[in-house]
């Protein structure tokens, strides 16, 4: 059993040689749809990273009442660092608050004269990781509840577009990104089949012969579904070893004040389900054609 499938096997492989402009063809347009839906995939895997950074999180500015007491104030600020999703939290004494300011306005921010009769609160910068039960409504209505309800907090800020940010980008690639995906999918299993099509339109009358001296249909479709595996496998490496280059150029395109960002490649797991489906979808392919 095993002898006559390796030999089919081996002969799908050299048969790879039978039509090879048209099989140059095929790889590349593979490899060509392997990297760009690895474009699309790294494009999403750099932006799902800066969200979770910096964006995909709510930041609370909070004030207390003036005249309250620091014991009363430091009390709070314990209350608020003990809260859950809490990514940082940075406080400020009115002293503190006092010295930012003139700090910020440089030569022309000199307040010491305020030094014994301070009009700033106490204030503090409370910045909450988007957690997934935020896809329901009014998470950070609640939290901004919790906030004023601290009995020396005066008021709270925040900008409420910055809780639904990540459900937004969530919906984005949902209804936009994995269509395309889809459609590349589609594109692939269009040029594997066509290829594997002009095959048997040459070979017609080997198959008949085959067939008519009694040769099990798989014993003719396995050489041609080695032939869709192989070229799964070289298209999507091919492709992937082009993203990988594409990547080294690019990687530092963005690494620059104001924006600073590292463009970082696709983890592995993420490489093997592209590697993976492109295959798949090549032998699926193959499948139907020789059908």
């Amino acid at each position: 059993m095993i002898g006559p499938l390796l030999r089919l096997t081996l002969r799908g492989i050299t048969d790879l040689r039978l039509h090879p402009f048209a099989q140059l063809l095929t790889l590349m347009a593979v490899a060509m749809v392997t990297l760009l839906t690895g474009l699309i995939l790294l494009g999403v895997h750099n932006l799902d990273q800066e969200l979770l950074k910096s964006r995909g999180r709510v930041e609370f500015q909070i004030y207390w009442k003036n005249g309250v007491e620091p014991a009363q104030v430091n009390a709070e600020w314990e209350t608020i660092r003990a809260m859950d999703h809490l990514n940082a939290f940075k406080t400020f004494t009115p002293a503190n608050a006092l010295a930012e300011l003139a700090a910020s306005l440089g030569k022309t921010g000199d307040f010491s004269r305020l030094a014994d009769d301070n009009p700033l609160p106490y204030s503090g910068l409370a910045a909450f990781a988007v957690p997934p039960e935020a896809q329901r409504e009014g998470w950070a209505a609640a939290l901004l509840s919790t906030l004023k309800e601290l009995p020396g907090v005066d008021k709270v800020n925040y900008a409420p577009f910055q809780a639904d940010l990540a459900q937004g980008w969530r919906t984005l690639t949902r209804t936009v990104i994995w269509p395309v995906l889809g459609f590349l999918g589609l594109v692939v299993a269009l040029v594997v089949h066509n290829t594997i099509k002009l095959s048997l339109l040459t070979r017609m009358d080997e198959v008949e012969i085959l067939a008519l001296v009694g040769a099990s249909p798989a014993y003719i479709r396995w050489p041609l579904l080695i032939g869709g595996l192989i070229q799964g496998i070289l298209g999507a490496g091919l492709g992937i070893g082009l993203l990988a280059a594409t990547h080294s150029a690019v990687a530092d395109a963005l690494n620059f004040p104001p924006f600073l960002i590292q463009l970082q490649f696709l983890p592995l797991s993420q490489l093997l389900i592209l590697g993976g489906a492109v295959t798949f979808v090549s032998v699926l392919s193959s499948w139907v054609a020789v059908k």
